[in-house]
C-alpha cells in the first residue's frame, strides 16, 4: 500500500472526507451533497447554463468581486481610522505607502467593476426572461442586492474624507430631504406629527438619520464606516446565500426563451 493510500485509509482522513474521490456518478452526488460549498451547486446542470454567450458569467463575476472586496476591505481596516483627524492621512498612506497603493486600488477598482457587473447581470436576467415565474422571488432578491451594491459604493465614497467625497455625500444626502413622508422637504411630511410636534420639519428626517447630524461631519463618517464595513456586507452576504439557494431550488439557471 502506497503512502497516499495509507493517508486516505486513516481515521483522520475519513473523519474529514466522508466519501471517496468522485470518480463515478454516485460518488459525485455524495461529495457534492456533503460539502459545505459544493452543496450550493446542483449535481448536474443543463448545457445552456455553462454557455458564456447565454449567462455572460456576470453573476459569478459579481460574487467573485464581492469576495475580493471583502478580503481587501478587511486588510484596509488594519490601516484606516474612521475619524476626522486621521481618515484623510490614513488614506494618503494607503495610496502612497501601504503596499505601494496596490491594495487600495484593487479595492477601489473592484468596487467600480462590481457595480458594472451587477447591472449587467440584472440586464442579462431581464433579457432572458429569468425573472418570470417561478423565479420572481429571486428577482426581487436580486433587485435588493443591486440596491445594496449601490449603497456599498455610496457609503464607501465618504471614507477617503477629501473634498470630493465630502461634497459628493453632501449632495447625495440632500436628496434624502425630498423623500416622501421621510424628508422634511418631501411630500406628505406634514402628516407626520406626534403630540402636535412635527418631527420631520424640526429636522429629525431620514437625512439626519443617515448623517447623524445637520451636516456631513465625524458622525456621518462613523455611520458610513459602520454601514460600509459591517451592516451592509452582512446583509448582502445573507441575501447572496438566499439568492444562490433559490437558483438551485428553482432548477438552476433558467433556459433560453
Amino acid at each position: 500500500m502506497s503512502f497516499g493510500d495509507k493517508v486516505r485509509q486513516s481515521q483522520l482522513w475519513k473523519s474529514i472526507f466522508r466519501h471517496p474521490a468522485p470518480v463515478d456518478r454516485r460518488n459525485r452526488v455524495l461529495v457534492i451533497l456533503s460539502n459545505l460549498i459544493l452543496h450550493l451547486h446542483p449535481v448536474a446542470i443543463q448545457k445552456h447554463a455553462v454557455r458564456l454567450h447565454y449567462t455572460w458569467c456576470m453573476g459569478g463575476i459579481s460574487a467573485f468581486l464581492f469576495l475580493v472586496e471583502t478580503i481587501t476591505g478587511v486588510l484596509l481596516m488594519f490601516y484606516y481610522r474612521p475619524t476626522v483627524q486621521w481618515a484623510y492621512n490614513d488614506m494618503l498612506a494607503l495610496r502612497d505607502v501601504v503596499s505601494l497603493g496596490v491594495l487600495r486600488e484593487i479595492h477601489r477598482w473592484g468596487a467600480h467593476a462590481m457595480v458594472i457587473t451587477v447591472w449587467l447581470h440584472m440586464l442579462r436576467v431581464f433579457l432572458t426572461g429569468s425573472y418570470k415565474p417561478p423565479r420572481e422571488f429571486n428577482w426581487v432578491i436580486g433587485v435588493v442586492l443591486l440596491v445594496l451594491t449601490l449603497l456599498l459604493s455610496f457609503t464607501g465614497y465618504l471614507l477617503p474624507w477629501d473634498q470630493l467625497s465630502i461634497w459628493a455625500v453632501t449632495v447625495g444626502s440632500n436628496m434624502a430631504k425630498a423623500a416622501p413622508m421621510l424628508g422634511h422637504e418631501g411630500p406628505g411630511q406634514q402628516l407626520l406629527t406626534i403630540d402636535g410636534v412635527d418631527l420631520i420639519t424640526s429636522g429629525s428626517d431620514v437625512r439626519y438619520a443617515l448623517l447623524g447630524a445637520r451636516s456631513v461631519g465625524e458622525e456621518a463618517l462613523n455611520r458610513f464606516y459602520v454601514l460600509h464595513c459591517i451592516a451592509l456586507p452582512l446583509l448582502a452576504t445573507f441575501l447572496m446565500a438566499v439568492h444562490f439557494w433559490r437558483v438551485r431550488k428553482d432548477g438552476g439557471i433558467s433556459g433560453p426563451l
